[in-house]
């Protein structure tokens, strides 16, 4: 029997893998990788050579089965996404849920994530916090809001550049427009800021500046 082990990269500053997290990569049979591309544009900064396989929201469905059966085998599989830690609003839940299924041994190695970053750095409550990804784009999203206008906790969000002062806007009819918030972008990146204020002032923020980047929003609750 094989083992699965999930493997955190760098959410923008390449410093940021852990000693462990290079060990691992050197120690694995094989690599399920969410973009080819990316992760071996990681491996190549390291000066590693491992065998990658894709693994991703659009073929995880179809290639499970055969993934199980490698790791069934005897293979020690490691699981990396673009960004971060796998299963954290990307690929990974699927497989962690048939490995332990199939009684395969699974072990996560902590590292890099944007959720705590941002939130620490907002300036708001982190003693509890839920944390709720990306909103859903079209069914389902009002409802959403509505259900979360009475969280008391912290709350924490993922959006895309294209999708920010629409959600900020949606943000503020649901939550009030004085609610306090934080908008983080390119985490550990050259051009990381994070803007703190109402969700009004946040607005009024990005309609006139430029959106580009990756965001996290950090609301505080109700």
């Amino acid at each position: 029997m094989g083992r699965l082990i999930l493997i955190p990269t760098p959410i923008g500053n390449l410093q940021d893998i852990t000693l462990r997290a290079i060990e691992a990569l050197k120690t694995v049979d094989g690599l399920l990788a969410e973009d080819t591309r990316v992760t071996g544009r990681l491996l190549q900064h390291l000066n590693l050579q491992v065998p990658m396989t894709a693994f991703h929201q659009a073929n995880e469905h179809k290639v499970l089965d055969k993934v199980v059966a490698r790791l069934q085998a005897g293979e020690t599989l490691g699981m990396v996404t673009d960004a971060g830690t796998p299963g954290i609003s990307d690929p990974g839940f699927l497989l962690v849920r048939a490995a332990i299924a199939a009684k395969i041994p699974v072990e996560c190695l902590p590292g890099p994530t944007a959720i705590i970053p941002a939130l620490v750095v907002s300036g708001l409550p982190n003693d509890r916090f839920c944390f709720e990804g990306f909103l859903p784009h079209k069914k389902g999203r009002q409802t959403k809001l509505k259900a979360l206008a009475a969280e008391e906790r912290t709350m924490v969000f993922y959006e895309s550049p294209h999708r920010l002062v629409k959600t900020l806007t949606q943000m503020a009819e649901h939550f009030g427009t004085e609610r306090p918030a934080s908008v983080s972008r390119e985490i550990s990146k050259l051009y990381e800021e994070t803007i703190r204020g109402s969700i009004a002032e946040l607005i009024d923020h990005f309609t006139h500046h430029p959106v580009k980047g990756e965001f996290v929003i950090v609301v505080g609750g109700a």
